[in-house]
């Protein structure tokens, strides 16, 4: 687990990303919402540091990389990819609404699942006999109380069982704060560490 809300297969140089949601603030300041430019570029940066950092073989995204239709920042993905190394596969997402053939002329595998050596990888959490489920989708937060009124909602990597959620990458994303039982496990991003709770 990386604070930056991914996580490095080791063994197979594979770093796994959810919920990017690129596109989103351009959408957004289409529509007036104040949303600072230099956010778009956040992305691209986060992302240009992480495989700086890993150095992966394979770059896995689960499902909502890109939040809605085309737009300006499809060409600066476009360039991205461009000048990365490495292969790129796409597992859609609910969100992925873009022709997987814009994906295909730029060298990007779109896919429905991936299924790997007792792991399964997906968008949407699911549970399949024998396989251990990472996913997307859900944006997973942890709400702490203080002992006065004050919270701090924080993004986690959500595990229940054998499946295991990862936060939201993207700038802008939101979160949903997870109803977590007993033996669920949460590790929480706080600042650059990640903090089982």
């Amino acid at each position: 687990m990386h604070p930056f809300g991914v996580l490095f297969w080791q063994e197979k140089a594979m770093l796994l990303i959810s919920d990017v949601h690129l596109g989103k603030v351009s959408h957004f300041r289409k529509f007036g919402a104040a949303v600072p430019q230099k956010a778009i570029q956040r992305n691209f940066d986060l992302l240009d540091e992480l495989v700086s950092y890993f150095t992966p073989k394979t770059i896995c995204f689960l499902g909502d990389l890109f939040h809605s239709s085309l737009n300006a920042e499809w060409q600066l993905f476009e360039k991205w990819v461009e000048r990365t190394a490495g292969d790129i596969i796409l597992v859609s997402g609910n969100h992925d609404i873009i022709s997987p053939l814009k994906y295909h002329r730029i060298g990007i595998h779109v896919i429905s699942e991936i299924e790997l050596e007792g792991f399964l990888l997906t968008h949407h959490p699911e549970e399949r006999e024998g396989l251990f489920n990472f996913s997307g989708h859900v944006h997973p937060a942890i709400k702490l109380r203080g002992n006065g009124r004050q919270s701090l909602r924080l993004s986690c990597f959500f595990k229940r069982g054998r499946q295991m959620i990862l936060p939201a990458f993207g700038e802008f994303t939101g979160s949903h704060v997870v109803k977590h039982k007993k033996h669920d496990e949460i590790f929480a991003i706080v600042e650059n560490d990640i903090i089982k709770i």
